[in-house]
């Protein structure tokens, strides 16, 4: 069974998620539909790119991933397909999929062709553009049926953490704050590392607060934490399962993670003093 994924800064309220599920059900019924997340804000390629990066390497090959951000139909803008990775992404030309596979070529990338005849009208871009071509793929059809092929599509520059030598720093910001207050940043494990290798100390700050230990995962957090009386509301840092920088908080939630007790936002800096 061929599966279609949708992602989308549509939410929940409106008809347009709806919409496009019944329009793929229409040409195929038998397509697998699965949601990876409609609670995108409006136009925010960055935390598309870091949800959509970390979701779909969980799909089998083969998979389809329509991308619904940013999406409305611009006569003057492409709307373009990647096979990349060994699946399929649907997205409009506005730089999401450069962001999501900044570090892997694309095996192909095509203009979508569908609805370029003068006569065509496209009042939705998800289902009028989107979904046929992914129907037609899941029916097995070739991508150069429903689009040719391009060089290359707008990129956009992934925010990369710097090393400020003369000062012995990281600095790095805020790029993601995922459901549970938990506030991830662009400074990798690699990255990390790498710098580390010269220094013996170093010290995570933010805003007016410190750590001074990275934690490998959560696992490593709550083993650490019940050899002592009280660790629930605990503030630490660890590296998270994509090898990334993470503040957070011991069962902490939106109301009282990381994000909310820390104060920290989207685009803000964090660094790291080494010694």
């Amino acid at each position: 069974m061929s599966i279609i994924t949708l992602t989308s800064d549509f939410g929940s309220l409106d008809y347009r998620v709806s919409a496009v599920k019944g329009r793929i059900l229409s040409l195929n019924p038998e397509v697998s539909i699965i949601d990876i997340t409609h609670d995108i804000q409006a136009y925010n390629l960055i935390q598309t790119s870091y949800i959509v990066r970390n979701a779909y390497r969980y799909f089998p090959k083969g998979t389809i991933h329509i991308l619904s951000v940013d999406s409305f139909f611009h006569k003057s803008r492409k709307n373009i397909l990647y096979k990349a990775d060994g699946s399929y992404f649907l997205a409009a030309d506005n730089g999401l999929l450069s962001l999501i596979f900044f570090d892997i070529k694309p095996e192909a990338i095509y203009e979508v062709t569908l609805n370029n005849r003068f006569d065509d009208v496209v009042n939705f871009t998800s289902a009028d553009v989107f979904v046929p071509a992914a129907v037609h793929l899941a029916n097995g059809g070739l991508p150069e049926v429903i689009g040719r092929k391009i060089k290359s599509a707008k990129q956009l520059l992934f925010p990369k953490p710097v090393y400020n030598e003369s000062e012995g720093m990281i600095i790095g910001e805020v790029m993601y704050i995922d459901n549970f207050g938990n506030i991830i940043s662009n400074i990798s494990k690699d990255f990390f590392e790498t710098v580390a290798k010269g220094f013996e100390n170093f010290t995570i700050k933010f805003r007016n607060l410190s750590l001074s230990r990275i934690f490998s995962s959560h696992t490593e957090v709550v083993s650490d934490w019940e050899r002592e009386t009280e660790f629930h509301g605990q503030s630490a840092a660890i590296f998270n399962d994509s090898h990334l920088l993470e503040l957070t908080i011991y069962k902490g939630s939106k109301k009282n993670g990381a994000k909310t007790l820390f104060g920290l936002n989207v685009g803000e800096n964090i660094y790291i003093e080494f010694s």
